[in-house]
């Protein structure tokens, strides 16, 4: 398995798996229109395109034999609520694998470059939201030493859903060493 920088050519693919991957995981929890709407914005061809366009998100690649088995999309700029003394929280937006292949540790390989980028980017903290039932999710990021430190609500159109903000301190860091 490569891990890999995304590059233009993954636009299309990176919107088909988030899509995929969100509605196999989520999907059955809301109304028709309300996923549709999400998808559109949150997991189209023209959302990728702005984020591989944009200087505070770093998307990461797992493929095989050219195939995208998952992605990991950072936001170098946490745009969660507040609720550590973090000053430079780097954020998980998206850590998506496919449908197939998951339990293959494709998400841990994809969590560690997370963790080395926020490192190497200054970052004094890892932040990432979880929904409040997916049990899964929650005990593979405390294997991280990320834990729930806050509540918040999450619209996907009319419904709502709860969602844990999980963190962890990034113990070392260039920006927790500076004070940066």
């Amino acid at each position: 398995m490569l891990l890999r920088p995304a590059t233009s050519a993954d636009i299309v693919p990176l919107a088909d798996l988030g899509r995929r991957a969100f509605v196999a995981a989520f999907g059955h929890m809301y109304r028709a229109e309300d996923l549709a709407a999400f998808l559109a914005d949150s997991h189209s061809p023209e959302k990728v395109t702005r984020e591989l366009g944009d200087p505070n998100v770093a998307i990461c690649v797992a493929e095989r034999d050219g195939v995208l088995l998952g992605f990991c999309k950072l936001s170098l700029d946490s745009g969660l609520p507040r609720h550590t003394d973090a000053r430079r929280p780097l954020e998980i937006k998206q850590l998506y694998c496919d449908p197939d292949v998951l339990s293959q540790g494709i998400g841990g390989q994809l969590t560690d470059w997370a963790f080395a980028q926020a490192r190497a980017r200054g970052a004094d903290a890892v932040e990432l939201s979880v929904w409040s039932g997916n049990a899964r999710g929650q005990a593979f990021y405390a294997r991280y030493g990320m834990a729930k430190v806050a509540d918040f609500e999450f619209w996907v159109g009319t419904h709502c859903d709860h969602e844990f903000l999980f963190s962890v301190k990034l113990e070392g860091s260039a920006a927790a060493d500076t004070g940066v």
